[in-house]
């Protein structure tokens, strides 16, 4: 189901969270998709059944699973104050990279063109490195 990195200094609970919020927002993990209980993903992972529940809990808190009693976690249906919650974050976590980027000397019209295919889903592995002054320094 996931796998964890324990030399990350990321607490173990942290990384269960995130995986499992890429495996949702991936479609890896549909709504109302059931997750192992607790102990079954403890075991899997080898981890303490408390890191396990503090990950679904936080899950819970945050909107992602729901509970139910003598059942076990379940996927939430997002909300669309999740969903815009979401979107913010993430477009808060693109601002670094890009500042990173513009300081490197690469265009404004190189990241829209990344970007652009990225949201078109294409693919620019054989571009990487090869385009930075496009255009000229932003």
């Amino acid at each position: 189901m996931l796998q964890l990195d324990y030399s990350n200094p990321q607490p173990l609970y942290e990384q269960i969270k995130e995986k499992i919020k890429e495996m949702i927002f991936r479609g890896l993990l549909p709504t109302h998709q059931q997750l192992p209980s607790v102990r079954e993903l403890a075991a899997m992972l080898t981890v303490n059944p408390n890191t396990i529940q503090k990950a679904y809990r936080d899950l819970e808190n945050q909107g992602y699973l729901y509970s139910v009693r003598g059942k076990g976690n379940f996927v939430a249906a997002p909300t669309q104050d999740h969903i815009a919650s979401q979107v913010e974050t993430l477009l808060k976590e693109m601002i670094g990279p890009i500042k990173k980027l513009r300081l490197l000397g690469v265009t404004l019209e190189t990241i829209q063109n990344r970007v652009a295919g990225a949201y078109e889903e294409k693919s620019f592995s054989g571009q990487a490195g090869h385009d930075h002054h496009e255009g000229g320094r932003p």
